[in-house]
């Protein structure tokens, strides 16, 4: 039983990847696996656990390095970021158009990115540069406190601040990027307090949309209590949200620690038109931070809605990244 306990992060993906293992519940002892019915009829199993456990390795190590160098980032993202200031309107003849009124929409509507759990905007240091580099240069990100208890108080402070950037840049929409947290969060603001009307897009990425059951000894924490299978806003999300307007994006691992089960980093809610992109190969820190994971964002934010809604359904697999 401590055996099996101990191996309780790294189930989700293995139960994914090798969906003919019978589960772990069912034996408490793992010293008679050989016993397990039918395990000598699993094809070639030595060989997918070299290849699945190397691949675990792999994206293990890379998740290690990744939080690395978040550490050495950390610090320069506790500040909230610095946003221009509003212009101030300009004394005008009557029938003149405002010359400090900017045009509604001009180009493609501005991103905010929002972070996961105890993290800062730091962690979009690399996608920023991506979205930059081709064409998105209104981005901006919002931090949350640490000490957040709530997504619900959360969802409302992004409210406010997409309204102060609409107001700011003229623009009617504007597209969000949420990390874990992040986007259950944005998601709460888009489903349950209006926010579709403001929300183009919204990518996640590694979001418990169903909850995930992972570290419950971090229960203590409320706002991981929210996170669970079941709680009142995993409930809420649950709930009809007909016409909602927002073109839902969420990007899910197959490798993700943090998500049990995995699949609850997807979004199915017959009424949101959703697009479930898997990705292979990476874990659940690699995904805001990876260059072919960036460019499934770019290309998720730069289909217009119009043309995105008709092929996407609540809870589409619109195929996958494989990250070698």
């Amino acid at each position: 039983m401590k055996v099996t306990r101990a191996l309780q992060p790294f189930l989700p993906p293995y139960r994914h990847l090798l969906p003919d293992l019978p589960t772990l519940r069912n034996f408490p002892n793992l010293s008679n696996f050989a016993t397990i019915p039918n395990i000598s009829s699993l094809p070639s199993l030595p060989s997918r656990l070299a290849g699945l456990s190397m691949t675990l390795v792999k994206a293990t190590a890379l998740d290690l390095a990744i939080l690395a160098g978040h550490l050495l980032l950390y610090p320069s993202g506790i500040a909230q970021e610095r946003r221009a200031a509003v212009r101030p309107a300009l004394p005008r003849a009557a029938g003149v158009a405002d010359p400090a009124q900017l045009p509604a929409q001009v180009g493609p509507p501005p991103v905010v990115l929002l972070h996961g759990f105890i993290d800062n905007r730091s962690v979009f240091v690399l996608l920023r540069r991506s979205l930059a580099q081709h064409g998105r240069h209104r981005v901006e990100s919002l931090n949350y406190s640490p000490l957040t208890c709530d997504i619900r108080t959360a969802a409302e402070l992004l409210g406010r601040h997409i309204e102060e950037i609409c107001e700011r840049t003229g623009s009617r929409q504007v597209d969000v990027v949420g990390h874990s947290l992040g986007g259950l969060i944005a998601r709460y603001y888009v489903q349950r307090l209006g926010g579709d009307v403001r929300v183009r897009t919204l990518v996640t990425l590694g979001t418990p949309h169903s909850g995930t059951r992972v570290a419950p000894l971090a229960n203590a924490h409320p706002i991981v209590r929210q996170m669970r299978p079941g709680s009142e806003v995993i409930e809420e999300l649950a709930r009809p949200a007909p016409g909602c307007r927002t073109h839902f994006v969420s990007f899910w691992s197959d490798l993700d620690h943090l998500m049990d089960p995995l699949e609850s980093a997807c979004v199915d809610h017959p009424d949101l038109l959703a697009q479930n992109v898997r990705v292979t190969g990476i874990g659940h820190l690699a995904l805001p931070v990876h260059p072919a994971v960036a460019t499934g964002i770019r290309q998720a934010l730069d289909a217009s809605p119009d043309a995105a809604h008709p092929g996407a359904s609540a809870g589409a697999r619109t195929g996958g990244l494989t990250v070698a």
